[in-house]
């Protein structure tokens, strides 16, 4: 529905305008000299854990994620806060503040102020904004036919976090997602910008396929995916085997048309490609001959990342997915 909205806006042009709304990028990029440009996100959603110290964490490594997709580091943010003020206690509202406030503070940004509202259901998020060399701003539109896709983090924390509400897996089982979670992308980025990646998105609400295929499409080429290589939570994976949540299902629906998957391929997995992400990883193109050292480098400080296929000339805008 949003791509239907925003085709009945006005383009927005700027010479200085780097990344706009054009490619669905995951944040805005705007030079302000030869040396820096400016990036600019928001992001907020509804509770997907009980704790409200790693709640208010959740909330803000998904919004400075958008940060670090492009290339940049996070300098200031924002509280956005929706809260029934008759229903949440002003303890636990304090709370999800100083866990959001405990993740700008890990990420070196500064947390500067806020705004909040009532509102019937809790809602938390920051705007973030970031600083890059505009040589360094990495785009959903940057993959080369050649490169090689990265995934930096495991998919299922959407499965899991919906298993978890509905009272289907404990907290202890749970934990496993929120560490996921809370986990910063910003040694990723740090990486990617040393070893002149061609283009990245952060895997969040569309899924693996969905937010691959706005790459793809943005880029104009094809993906080719090994699904026994992508990375997962074997937990979220016996989930899927059972069933799929509404979001997984839209998006299956939205962008299903444009995947195609090997008879092979196991309908659990292919549940999961389309599962949303709550703070996921970043989806990584780079040239091939620097993908094994840049995966080294990633997997030495700590971010176990997995090469998960190839950008291709054929079928541009879809992705095929392998077993």
């Amino acid at each position: 529905m949003l791509d239907v909205i925003l085709k009945k806006l006005p383009p927005v042009a700027h010479p200085d305008l780097m990344v706009g709304m054009n490619t669905a990028d995951d944040a805005g990029v705007f030079r302000i000299s030869e040396d820096v440009a400016l990036i600019q996100t928001v992001d907020f959603f509804t509770p997907i854990v009980d704790d409200p110290n790693a709640y208010g964490q959740i909330a803000a490594a998904n919004s400075l994620s958008d940060v670090y997709a492009m290339g940049g580091r996070p300098i200031t943010a924002l509280n956005i806060c929706g809260f029934p003020s008759d229903d949440v206690a002003p303890e636990v509202i304090a709370e999800v503040l100083r866990g959001a406030q405990e993740k700008v503070a890990e990420s070196g940004a500064v947390l500067v102020g806020g705004h909040s509202v009532e509102d019937v259901e809790p809602k938390f998020g920051l705007s973030v904004t970031g600083v890059v060399h505009p040589d360094d701003v990495k785009t959903n539109a940057g993959a080369r036919v050649g490169d090689r896709l990265i995934l930096t983090k495991p998919l299922g924390t959407g499965l899991m976090s919906d298993a978890y509400q509905n009272g289907e897996i404990d907290e202890d089982a749970l934990q496993i997602a929120v560490d996921s979670m809370v986990q910063l992308n910003r040694i990723a980025a740090e990486e990617m910008v040393a070893y002149k990646a061609h283009g990245c998105t952060d895997i969040t609400g569309f899924g693996l396929l969905g937010h691959g295929l706005e790459m793809a499409q943005a880029s104009g080429v094809g993906f080719c995916i090994r699904a026994s290589d992508v990375p997962r939570f074997d937990l979220a994976l016996q989930i899927a085997e059972e069933r799929e949540g509404g979001g997984l299902r839209r998006n299956r629906a939205a962008r299903g048309h444009a995947v195609r998957f090997a008879d092979d391929v196991d309908e659990a997995l292919r549940r999961l490609f389309f599962d949303p992400q709550t703070s996921g990883g970043l989806l990584i193109a780079l040239a091939s001959d620097v993908a094994d050292a840049f995966l080294g480098a990633l997997i030495e400080r700590g971010v176990m990342a997995r090469d998960i296929g190839e950008v291709v000339a054929e079928h541009p805008g879809e992705i095929e997915v392998r077993a």
